[in-house]
């Protein structure tokens, strides 16, 4: 035989009748559930950043990575503002370990918590200021 018959079931013909629809269906669904999740976590992230830096700025400024010049920006905003910026599809907040060496030394168990506390500050304090390019 060349090729797959009317009644013969192919791949192609199983798509035509809609047998594969639902694949489709729950990759979008994942896809809008991924999607509203990054738009909650930037919502709940800023309206951190802000609260954080309202409450004090140099330490808020610490922990968040930030620059003078967007601490103040961002405890400026208003909640329209923040609402807006946190519809993105894009999520906002930052994973501030670029180094494997790093992050590895991190998250090895040590038996002094304070330790570890005081070892991420240290670390974390070596790293750059979030700047406006």
């Amino acid at each position: 035989m060349s090729g797959p018959t009317k009644g013969h079931k192919s791949y192609n013909g199983a798509q035509r009748r809609g047998v594969n629809r639902g694949f489709g269906k729950k990759k979008m669904d994942r896809s809008s559930e991924t999607l509203d999740s990054i738009r909650e976590i930037n919502l709940s992230y800023l309206m951190l950043a802000q609260r954080m830096l309202r409450e004090d700025k140099p330490v808020g400024m610490f922990r968040l990575g930030l620059s003078s010049e967007l601490a103040d920006l961002l405890s400026g905003l208003s909640l329209a503002q923040i609402v807006k910026l946190a519809a993105s599809d894009q999520l906002l907040c930052l994973f501030r370990f670029d180094d494997h060496a790093m992050l590895s030394a991190l998250t090895q168990t040590t038996r002094h918590a304070d330790v570890a506390a005081t070892h991420t500050a240290i670390l974390l304090a070596g790293q750059p200021a979030v700047q406006f390019a």
